[in-house]
């Protein structure tokens, strides 16, 4: 069981610095949308919860990166670009939605390994 924990800690040593360095290119960066929304956006989908910080359109299609990507259609990105969002602020808030579901991810597999509950 040690060897186990042992091990548990060694992966949150190099998750920790692949996630800040991940976390910090996504949001530290220029971009066509600004830090707040991009940090909103990975809070989302890593909560799997909506954010008051999130316009309503794009809360939408967040979920639907963050649990459902295979559904993303063409007619709703143009119906996001309409709506007046560029593409590379839909490519910014698409590539948060998507880090911000891995990472809820890692966490869940990595609190099911040290036997924890999932929330």
């Amino acid at each position: 069981m040690q060897e186990c924990q042992d091990s548990l800690d060694f992966s949150r040593m190099i998750y920790k610095t692949f996630h800040e360095n991940l976390t910090s290119a996504v949001l530290a960066t220029p971009g066509a949308t600004p830090e707040s929304l991009r940090r909103a956006v990975l809070e989302q989908a890593r909560q799997s919860r909506p954010s008051h910080d999130v316009p309503p359109a794009l809360s939408r299609y967040v979920d639907t990166v963050a649990r459902h990507a295979y559904r993303v259609t063409d007619a709703g990105v143009a119906e996001l670009r309409q709506s007046g969002n560029s593409d590379d602020a839909l490519f910014e808030i698409t590539v948060a939605a998507a880090v911000g579901a891995a990472l809820h991810r890692l966490e869940r597999g990595m609190a099911a390994l040290r036997g924890e509950e999932p929330d």
